[in-house]
């Protein structure tokens, strides 16, 4: 029986990935996504039982190093001061992220005429503006129209309350004069699309048992099968293979029996993050690409940008309710946004309110900071902390640099022998001095919100969520690997669509414009289907 070959292979199954197979399922065409890991469970979430904070730091933890999941892969990040954080699931990362949703600025696509940094992306905010207005609605976000941060932009559903402790900073951004506005927030306030609304559980970051968070296995997925997808589960990709006409021909992949399978296909997709997908790439190696496919401009995998977070407790006399609702999505600040070169850097860095932490996780922390004792005073000191901390993360803008990057390991692999990934990153000087620029503005608000005392962690070392700029776009092959809709320069049925095609970080969460992007990609290859190939 000959090889089945289908017309579109994406490969990963999370942000970007249930995007595109979703846009892409009323082309009728025969679509099939492989994706590591498996569907999750909501019912076997942490917080359907006591242990949640255990599991949240070990088979929920945001690190695969941690975790050491069957579906995950290691990373070396050794070499780098932040450390590497992500998902593998049907719905990827967005199983445990924090739900925060803001888009990047119009800036943002233009820092080298603007500021003189970084490279100009080949679109602008405008080119994506529909779609991020379609992801809102397919994700069912949550804000408040009016941000003067922003274009004028609409909310299916109305913002997260602010609670107390949202209250409480926002009148410390008040008294200095500074800008804030409730959170967008991929998380459903009131019932949507057959998703109950959120019970302001709290730790977002293990999972929403009760599906108020908007992650991909329960808004895209589930319309994308019904149309006529098909996921297959526990299959990790090896390589992508070539044809003799520069063409690509499909992939070789491991199933969850650890039988070496391959999969034909007329268009491949990757869709396996900023680390994942140069690890594909750069193990894709065939005579007409001995550096890995699509590499001619050798830019795969360098120019990775993480956003490097500067992280302010504030410990306050009053309890907050901090533990109560969305960890992520109270309030956000662009106060700090754009360049004034008077700071000492260029670009900028957006404020995130994080709420405060559960029992157990206040206990460890206050005594790794020495706030609680052991033995005498230990309740004394733990009701000081527990209910009574506020966090401003500042989410700070990193400069491409091709020295930060993800290479092979030449020894680590993962459970299938397959070589992982490395990676070399450190701060660039502007980060730095933006980083201390944050951190004392953060303790401003803080003090001015009646905060009694704070603590610094910065560079925030667990922070490694977002990862992007690895196989970046540009019109010049030279200068990037894909085109301005996704399509490899070097090879014209290869396209990348997750956050490694970034041309700069912005100060924001990039996972609204990770998903625009796949729409928005999607969308130029159905326009151009007859000749998609020239």
């Amino acid at each position: 029986m000959a090889e089945e070959t289908v017309d579109v292979l994406i490969i990963g199954a999370g942000a970007s990935g249930a995007a595109m197979a979703w846009s892409l399922a009323d082309t009728r065409m025969r679509i099939v996504c492989l994706e590591q890991g498996g569907w999750m469970n909501p019912a076997t979430y942490p917080t359907t039982g006591m242990d949640w904070e255990a599991r949240s730091l070990g088979d929920f933890s945001v690190s695969p190093n941690s975790r050491g999941r069957p579906e995950d892969y290691p990373v070396n990040d050794t070499d780098s001061p932040i450390k590497a954080s992500m998902f593998n699931a049907v719905g990827g990362s967005t199983i445990l992220y924090a739900g925060h949703f803001p888009r990047l600025h119009p800036s943002d696509f233009r820092t080298a005429t603007l500021d003189g940094v970084g490279a100009d992306w080949p679109i602008d905010y405008a080119t994506l503006e529909p779609y991020y207005a379609e992801n809102d609605r397919m994700m069912g976000v949550a804000g408040l129209a009016g941000d003067p941060a922003y274009p004028p932009k609409e909310f299916p559903l109305p913002p997260v309350p602010l609670g107390k402790l949202g209250e409480t900073l926002a009148a410390g951004f008040n008294q200095l004069g500074w800008h804030w506005w409730p959170s967008d927030s991929a998380i459903a306030t009131q019932p949507y699309r057959g998703r109950d609304r959120c019970v302001n559980l709290g730790p977002c970051i293990s999972g929403c048992s009760q599906g108020a968070k908007a992650s991909t296995d329960i808004t895209y997925w589930p319309e994308a099968v019904r149309q006529g997808v098909e996921v297959r589960t526990g299959c990790r990709v090896r390589e992508i293979l070539m044809r003799d006409d520069g063409m690509a021909d499909g992939v070789i992949y491991y199933d969850a029996e650890g039988n070496e399978c391959r999969q034909r296909a007329e268009i491949v997709i990757v869709a396996c993050n900023g680390i994942g997908t140069p690890r594909l790439l750069l193990n894709s190696k065939s005579s007409a690409f001995p550096d890995g496919i699509a590499n001619r401009s050798g830019l795969v995998g360098k120019n990775l940008m993480f956003h490097p977070y500067g992280m302010v407790v504030g410990f306050f006399d009053d309890p907050l309710d901090g533990y109560k609702g969305p960890t992520g999505c109270s309030i956000m600040s662009q106060e700090f946004y754009e360049t004034d070169l008077s700071r000492g850097f260029v670009r900028g860095y957006s404020f995130e309110a994080v709420r405060g932490m559960g029992p157990v996780s206040s206990a460890l922390s206050g005594m790794g900071a020495g706030r609680i004792p052991w033995g005498e005073g230990h309740h004394e000191g733990f009701r000081s902390v527990f209910n009574r901390t506020a966090s401003l993360l500042a989410i700070c803008e990193d400069l491409a640099e091709e020295r930060n990057r993800v290479t092979l390991d030449p020894e680590l692999t993962d459970s299938n022998g397959i070589p992982a990934p490395k990676l070399d990153y450190r701060l660039s000087e502007n980060s730095q001095k933006m980083l201390a620029h944050g951190v004392e503005r953060a303790k401003e608000v803080l003090e001015a919100a009646g905060a009694r005392e704070t603590d610094v962690n910065s560079p925030l070392s667990v922070a490694g969520w977002h990862l992007m700029g690895t196989a970046r776009m540009g019109t010049d092959p030279q200068r990037s690997v894909v085109n301005e809709w996704g399509r490899s320069h070097d090879v014209r049925n290869l396209f990348i669509i997750d956050g490694s095609i970034f041309v700069t970080s912005g100060g924001v969460n990039p996972t609204s414009t990770i998903q625009a992007l796949a729409l928005y990609v999607a969308d130029r290859m159905k326009q151009n289907l007859a000749t998609l190939f020239d």
